[in-house]
């Protein structure tokens, strides 16, 4: 039975995270080695309870109950002592996720679910830097994580059905949808998403249209809910890249990144992290947005 839940890495993902686990009335610690970034995650779920209230979507009461759940942490062997599930939230790099799971083995319980948010990496590589590879999986979750209905269920090569479905008991207690997919480079979503956002960029660096009439023209003709490059500038452009990178990697030339993106990466321009990427968010008012 899962009670208490670690989240780590206090960025957009792991923020999204630990406030839906909290909702869903787990213990949730969410950890961080930087204090800064760490603050700054505190203060936007603060926020997200307040907006929550406000728009009905939780009461006062479940409000300051799920708030009494969080913790905030920055030293990684005191927040895992007691967890029950691990849900790694760091960047999409094989270096810096080895180092957290390298970390999770020596200091998460036995009985600990080791889970990482990757979007396309193998849950089975992760696995391999445990001593418990049928005990780790990837929890895809989507953004913005208290939002997005889904979580996509990744099981590696030594998975075992009991993590699987305590896995699925975990997110259905947060209000999610799941799918269980067998381990490939990019599982589902991703690996479409990676494609679409990419075609995009080559169709912007053509000339086709400008980045608003393309948004424009898959949302009303494909009925997506939002544009490849609105989508890349709340994901991260830098996300985006390394993602097409990873999948270029292992599944060959049809994932080669635009140009177009690479430099947009180069020059700091990421998303709405950074106030401006396809799009510019620094003067954005009531929703809205210029290019």
């Amino acid at each position: 039975m899962i009670e208490v839940i670690t989240v780590i890495g206090s960025g957009v993902m792991g923020r999204g995270i630990a406030y839906t686990a909290a909702i869903g009335g787990f213990a949730v610690q969410l950890i961080d080695a930087d204090e800064q970034a760490l603050g700054q995650a505190q203060r936007e779920i603060e926020e997200l309870f307040a907006k929550g209230v406000a728009r009905g979507k939780i009461s006062s009461e479940e409000a300051l109950t799920a708030k009494g759940q969080l913790r905030y942490e920055l030293n990684l062997a005191t927040a895992v002592k007691d967890a029950d599930l691990v849900i790694e939230a760091v960047p999409e790099s094989l270096e810096i996720k080895k180092a957290v799971f390298t970390q999770l083995e020596e200091h998460a319980p036995s009985h600990c679910i080791l889970a990482s948010n990757t979007s396309t990496m193998s849950p089975t590589e992760l696995g391999s830097f445990t001593k418990r590879p049928n005990q780790v999986i990837a929890m895809h979750f989507f953004n913005p994580v208290h939002k997005m209905p889904l979580i996509e269920i990744i099981r590696g090569h030594e998975t075992d059905d009991d993590t699987v479905a305590v896995v699925k008991v975990v997110a259905q207690k947060m209000g999610k949808e799941t799918v269980v997919v067998n381990e490939f480079p990019g599982f589902v979503t991703s690996r479409i998403s990676a494609m679409v956002g990419n075609e995009a960029f080559y169709m912007l660096q053509e000339g086709v249209g400008t980045a608003e009439e393309i948004d424009k023209a898959i949302k009303l003709g494909l009925n997506y809910p939002m544009g490849p490059f609105e989508l890349g500038d709340l994901v991260g452009l830098d996300t985006r890249l390394n993602n097409l990178r990873y999948l270029h990697e292992t599944l060959g030339e049809k994932y080669r990144p635009c140009p177009l993106l690479v430099k947009y990466v180069k020059a700091g321009r990421l998303g709405r992290k950074t106030g401006r990427g396809v799009y510019d968010y620094s003067t954005e008012k009531d929703g809205a947005v210029k290019s």
